[in-house]
């Protein structure tokens, strides 16, 4: 939303507002036959551009969007165009107004009431807002008044090519095109469904699609202008009949995005601010249209707080969903444009709604970012995390999955985690999309299913084996999953969000880095890398990374019992040592699990006071285990940070799963290490376990505590209770 602030003003700055008001230097920067190609050009990019935000909605949230959105849209735009109108014509009627003002007020009025997804998703996704709970409800209500501002914009355009002279000429455009409309819906968007199904699964759409529909798009264009309609309606029919995302949405999307996202669609705004001439704007129309337009804002702000309020949300939050829905853009600007055109507005008229488009935007903008903090909602209230789970209350893990090659390692790690009817696990897995081919982001609950249901499609492939895991549990484990289909940068917003609602202990994320199988890394993502470190940062309950490595060892399963798990705790001291050690202990009571656990410790004095509450969970642990032949535990004397790093790293060949605190309390042990962290998400010693090495063959699970708001919170000094009884030796 940026560019239809700043570019604008370019456009004004070089324009007749400014630069181009001295005739010498409009000259040599805009010549006259110079602006003519500068506007062809524009022109095409409004029309690609318009066609590329289109292929991005989802027609069927347009059509049935929810009760709460359609009455959401309905009232803010109603609402503002009867108030809007009424002091329209009440001015027009009482007051002494220029004829080149005051004739185009009730089009200036009625344009106030126009609320645009393309607006409201662009100014969301850049306050990085769009995936909180106001920022889904003002999408979805302004993809839904998108249907009724098109509408509005194709009827008032039919009754303006006629200037209202012939309203059967203006009846007939609008039929045809209605047909126009019915045609793609019922036969284009059929043949363009059948020839995708011809596409085998899992490939890319071939240049010829590709290139049928841009040659379709320059025809419906020029379709529409036959048809008495503007060019832009033909493109934007298209763009929605086309199916969003992947194959054919999400390549159209992938070869618009630089040549109309970088060149032409900044092209048009540029174009729009050159036409802006400030030079011609009279105080007596400024007010006139600076009073509608504050009006029509905050008629539009409590024509959308009043049902709100009524849906329980609070006031503020109100009036941040009514400032979210008063958002300008690209729609207005396009409106602007065609009334010039059309000599519906004048020069003067055109200047003071652009200048109120910018300033509006600006405006609002400001506000929204000043008045709402999504964080502040996923701020816990209590502690969540494993150490401090009560006796017998259930363990719930979150776990996110980006594709299928996650699957195993997860799916050990929870067989691990030792679900009984005692002490049950709830799994939450939610299923990381990147968006792509779509505008809006989605988080979508999969209904529960006790028998596996067959699919074809890969996230379905991953629900089943993560249900597989449920069946074979079945007194013991419930299984909840999600899809969060959104961007990498506020992807971390859905995760935290889901972790939240469901009361999660554990967040368990997957590593950016994959193995080969020589030990050598395959492939790295740093967009999941960004994620990972978000959700670290923001987790509303403590939070793991899983380095997997099972491609080194070899893809086993502890589900069927035949294996065993050797799992190892490395332990220096603080908070997330021993919340990774208590998740270690509730994994060696699993039959197949052994548990050995190397506390390392410093030779000289160190925290006297954290070192009590360190050996008081660990001799806790001890006495659970006393008579249990699968746990071991061992103390190392170190000297310094490089006896610690050696000491450390010959671990990686000896067991399955190596778990290990992000960070630790201070101690000399640990000077000089952090100058060679590669991924600070894993810490110290998880970032020097998962460097490339053929003999490191154990997956490694770095786990923080819960912070609240960033900082480590107190650690108790009394021991922690493991669930289960202790062992006895027979």
């Amino acid at each position: 939303m940026t560019l239809t602030r700043s570019l604008p003003m370019g456009g004004i700055i070089f324009g007749a507002s400014l630069l181009g008001h001295v005739a010498s230097v409009g000259a040599v920067f805009f010549p006259p036959r110079g602006q003519i190609i500068f506007e062809t050009f524009s022109t095409f990019g409004l029309m690609f551009f318009l066609f590329s935000v289109a292929v991005k909605m989802d027609p069927k949230m347009m059509i049935r969007p929810g009760w709460k959105p359609a009455i959401l849209g309905l009232s803010a735009v109603f609402t503002t165009l009867v108030f809007s109108l009424l002091l329209a014509f009440a001015l027009k009627r009482y007051a002494s107004l220029d004829p080149s003002v005051a004739k185009p007020l009730p089009v200036i009025a009625a344009a106030q009431c126009l609320l645009s997804f393309q607006n409201v998703a662009s100014v969301l996704t850049e306050l990085k807002m769009i995936q909180t709970d106001l920022g889904r409800l003002a999408v979805s209500s302004a993809m839904f008044c998108d249907l009724i501002g098109i509408c509005f914009m194709a009827s008032s355009f039919a009754v303006l090519q006629t200037s209202g002279d012939y309203p059967m000429i203006s009846v007939l455009a609008i039929l045809v095109f209605v047909i126009f409309v019915l045609v793609s819906v019922y036969i284009i968007r059929p043949l363009i469904l059948k020839s995708l199904s011809l596409v085998p699964e899992g490939r890319s759409i071939g240049e010829s699609h590709i290139t049928a529909i841009f040659t379709v798009l320059l025809v419906v264009g020029f379709i529409s202008e036959m048809i008495g309609q503007h060019f832009m309606f033909g493109p934007m029919v298209i763009g929605l009949v086309v199916p969003e995302g992947p194959p054919l949405g999400a390549a159209l999307t992938a070869k618009l995005d630089i040549p109309v996202g970088k060149i032409l669609y900044p092209a048009f705004l540029t174009a729009s601010g050159l036409k802006t001439d400030i030079f011609c704007i009279h105080f007596q129309g400024a007010w006139t249209v600076a009073l509608i337009v504050f009006l029509s804002c905050v008629v539009k702000v409590g024509a959308v707080m009043l049902p709100a309020c009524y849906m329980d949300l609070k006031i503020q939050e109100s009036f941040v969903l009514g400032l979210m829905m008063n958002v300008r853009g690209l729609s207005e600007l396009v409106l602007y444009n065609l009334f010039l055109d059309v000599e519906v507005l004048k020069p003067e008229a055109f200047a003071l709604c652009v200048v109120s488009v910018i300033l509006v935007t600006a405006i609002t903008t400001l506000l929204i970012k000043l008045l709402y903090d999504p964080s502040s909602r996923l701020t816990p209230v209590r502690r969540r995390t494993i150490q401090h789970c009560k006796r017998g209350t259930e363990l719930r893990i979150l776990v996110c999955i980006h594709n299928q090659e996650n699957v195993p390692a997860m799916v050990n790690l929870l067989e691990a985690s030792n679900a009984t009817e005692e002490s049950p696990v709830t799994v939450i897995a939610v299923l990381l999309i990147e968006l792509v081919g779509r505008a809006n982001p989605m988080l979508i609950a999969h209904q529960s299913h006790r028998l596996l249901q067959p699919s074809s499609s890969r996230s379905g492939r991953i629900i089943n084996a993560l249900r597989q895991y449920e069946l074979c549990n079945e007194a013991c484990v419930t299984f909840q999953s999600f899809s969060s289909i959104s961007q990498f940068d506020t992807m971390h917003e859905d995760v935290c969000r889901v972790a939240l609602d469901q009361n999660t202990n554990i967040i368990i994320l997957p590593f950016h880095k994959q193995w080969e199988i020589d030990g050598s890394i395959g492939s790295v993502n740093r967009a999941i890398q960004n994620m990972n470190a978000q959700v670290i940062e923001k987790a509303p309950c403590s939070v793991a990374v899983l380095v997997d490595r099972t491609t080194l060892r070899g893809s086993r399963t502890i589900l069927n019992g035949q294996s065993s798990y050797h799992v190892a705790v490395i332990f220096i001291g603080g908070a997330d040592d021993a919340e990774s050690l208590s998740y270690a202990a509730r994994m060696v009571m699993h039959p197949h699990v052994s548990l050995t656990v190397f506390r390392f410790l410093f030779l000289g004095s160190d925290n006297m006071r954290e070192r009590k509450i360190d050996n008081n969970l660990i001799d806790e642990i001890r006495h659970v285990n006393i008579g249990n032949e699968r746990f071991a535990y061992q103390e190392e004397i170190i000297r310094d940070s490089v006896g610690l790093a050696a000491s450390a790293t010959r671990l990686g060949g000896s067991f399955d799963l190596i778990l290990v605190g992000r960070n630790h309390q201070e101690s000399p042990l640990l000077e000089g290490l952090g100058a060679w962290i590669g991924c600070p998400e894993l810490g110290v010693i998880g970032d020097m376990l998962a460097e490339p090495d053929s003999e490191r063959t154990a997956s490694i699970l770095v786990v923080q505590q819960q912070r609240l708001k960033g900082k480590v919170m107190k650690r108790i000094s009394k021991p922690v209770v493991i669930d289960q009884e202790p062992f006895h030796a027979t």
